[in-house]
């Protein structure tokens, strides 16, 4: 079987379990809406900082919440039956893609919500903000599918995926955080082009090593 038939056939795998037990989607979503009806019960008007700082914090505990169990609550018995059906580089490209498209259709539907509760701040570029939050949602799945799946042949997977995670999501985040407060301020895009490209070769490194490493990983 071809590299791109795997991948096709394992993230269809990956929706109709996500369908059945609804696991993610439902879970984060509660956790987006309860979070943010929260925020507005404490805050009830927010500056556009705040609003930018309470946005990207819920969207990352948000994004740990629905891809840690990307490997994690795979059994061993079925990652053996994976392992002799597909090749290593067609699983971790499958999950990769699954967990972006995920994490694409929360982001918006969080940052729809939020907008709804909190509303726009004036002068904004909205659509800048848009594309921030997307290419956040595709740095958030990019990275944790690849801890996850390391985390997952330890014993204490959780721990470690946060350990793990903190070194490498922090450079990220300051780079989102900048990128989303020129939009914020509604600045020329050019200037945030800096910021797109910086974001999409980050993704290209994490990829790139997660390509390189999860062969051996899933050896064991």
């Amino acid at each position: 079987m071809q590299l791109a038939q795997q991948v096709k056939h394992l993230i269809k795998k990956e929706i109709i379990l996500e369908w059945r037990s609804k696991y993610a989607l439902n879970g984060v979503l509660l956790y987006v809406v309860s979070t943010v009806f929260v925020c507005y019960m404490s805050f009830q008007i927010i500056d556009k900082l705040t609003w930018n700082a309470l946005f990207w914090i819920i969207m990352l505990f948000a994004s740990i919440n629905a891809i840690a169990k990307s490997f994690l609550q795979e059994s061993k018995g079925r990652q053996l039956y994976i392992y002799t059906l597909v090749s290593p580089a067609a699983l971790i490209i499958a999950k990769t893609l699954y967990n972006s498209l995920l994490m694409i259709v929360l982001t918006v539907i969080a940052l729809i919500f939020y907008s709804l509760v909190f509303d726009f701040p004036k002068g904004a570029d909205i659509l800048m903000y848009f594309v921030a939050a997307v290419l956040g949602s595709l740095s958030f799945s990019t990275i944790f599918t690849m801890v996850s799946a390391i985390a997952s042949k330890t014993g204490n997977g959780g721990m470690l995926m946060a350990i793990l995670s903190f070194p490498i999501i922090i450079p990220v985040l300051i780079v989102l955080i900048k990128f989303a407060k020129n939009a914020m301020d509604g600045l020329d895009r050019s200037v945030s082009l800096d910021e797109i490209g910086l974001l999409a070769v980050i993704n290209v490194i994490v990829m790139t090593v997660a390509l390189l490493l999860f062969p051996y990983l899933w050896r064991d």
